[in-house]
């Protein structure tokens, strides 16, 4: 017979390992652990009456993840009737391996129920964690919308926390539409339903606003609302959050990631959406406001009216344009003086340049006798030295011009 290969990497097609091979590796491997403390939160306890074996089941706090969990009777009956469905614990277990079956559990060896104090201090740390990160910080939180298209609602199946929210919204607005996601808002499932329901309500491309509500209930039943998981995804959602879980008294971390925190489902009703009477109620106030506004504008402005026509010069519209007329008249009759003063003071300057142009005028010279004698060319005489005696000469006179000739030559 062919050996079998000895490591799982050795295995080949034509040289397999059986299933109770490997079912007997595994079990050897896991029986090679050790015990190792767990922390979870139980969600059944199945006690068969003189049975010396108690069954439990173990689910993650924050996924959809279960074990199951065999104890003694007395490790159960020694952690007292505290002990319930719902209950978060810490164990000590061995696993175990059921070749038979291939299902892997726990035997634990000792419970322990995770005291309020102990999460109460985990839920402080987280708080503090996420403030230093800015998951808190003021300037994330983004203002509601005032009227919201459509409102998203997460919140238990058929729970009081619903009917608050959806009553109250339309009673104040009538016309509020919802888009409403039903969870388990108590026990492990609690964060992931929560989770899955917002990411889907934030991606619905109607929804200005998602509304978490919840009622009232014991610091372990509101767990879940400071979980880690479902704080960031509050953080990174791109649609508002209001958050309303429990009481005034109560708060959990949801409250502070949220961007409008709301004491109570129906607190949260009044954030989402405006009272339709009121808004009536104050645009009729308005409405008044302007339309006395308004009155008294008019009748302001006809008071100046009446005070601008009761002048003379509106009363009796002619009146201006008489003032004007006499006006113009008045600057018409100083123009034309002006401008007869202007033309004598001309008239008897022209006159006085004529009389002394008359007098500077070559005319007027020879008229009193004088002549003007040239040469030939009409070059003027002025040196007698310039003359010979058979020099043809010009004479000019008042009347005239004549040819002469000199009778002797000019003395030196």
């Amino acid at each position: 017979m062919t050996p079998l290969p000895e490591k799982a990497a050795d295995t080949t097609a034509d040289e397999p390992w059986p299933l109770r091979l490997l079912s007997m590796r595994i079990g050897d491997y896991i029986d090679k652990m050790s015990p190792v403390w767990v922390e979870g939160q139980l969600v059944q306890v199945n006690r068969r009456p003189g049975a010396p074996t108690v069954f439990l089941t173990l689910r993650d706090t924050d996924t959809e993840l279960s074990m199951s969990v065999t104890t003694h009777v007395n490790t159960l009956n020694a952690m007292g009737p505290s002990v319930q469905p719902g209950a978060r614990v810490v164990m000590h277990a061995k696993p175990t391996f059921w070749s038979r079956n291939g299902s892997l559990q726990l035997d634990a060896r000792q419970i322990r129920a995770v005291g309020i104090g102990e999460l109460l201090a985990r839920v402080e740390r987280l708080k503090q964690l996420l403030r230093s990160e800015g998951v808190f910080d003021a300037s994330r939180k983004r203002p509601l919308p005032f009227v919201p298209k459509t409102v998203g609602l997460i919140c238990g199946r058929n729970s009081a926390a619903e009917r608050d929210v959806v009553e109250n919204a339309r009673r104040r607005w009538p016309a509020t539409r919802f888009e409403i996601r039903q969870v388990a808002v108590q026990g492990s499932s609690t964060v992931e339903e929560v989770t899955a329901a917002l990411s889907e309500l934030d991606a619905h491309p109607d929804i200005d606003v998602i509304v978490i509500a919840r009622g009232g209930g014991s610091f372990e039943d509101l767990l879940p609302f400071s979980n880690e998981t479902m704080i960031r995804a509050i953080s990174s959602a791109r649609t508002p959050v209001v958050s309303a879980i429990g009481h005034d008294v109560d708060s959990p971390l949801l409250d502070f990631v949220a961007d409008v925190r709301a004491s109570t489902p129906t607190d949260a009703a009044k954030l989402i959406v405006p009272d339709l009477q009121e808004q009536l109620a104050g645009v009729r106030r308005l409405r008044e406001t302007g339309a006395h506004s308004l009155h008294r504008r008019i009748s302001h402005e006809r008071q100046r009216i009446d005070m601008l026509t009761s002048r003379p010069v509106l009363a009796d519209p002619q009146t201006m344009v008489q003032t004007r007329r006499e006006e113009i008249v008045r600057l018409q009759e100083r123009a034309r003086i002006r401008l007869s003063h202007r033309l004598e003071r001309s008239h008897d300057s022209v006159t006085h340049l004529q009389g002394q142009l008359r007098a500077l005028s070559p005319q007027q010279i020879l008229e009193r006798g004088y002549a003007v004698v040239r040469q030939v060319d009409g070059t003027v005489i002025t040196d007698v030295a310039d003359v010979s005696a058979d020099d043809l000469l010009r004479v000019t006179v008042a009347r005239g011009d004549f040819a002469v000739r000199p009778v002797a030559e000019p003395a030196s």
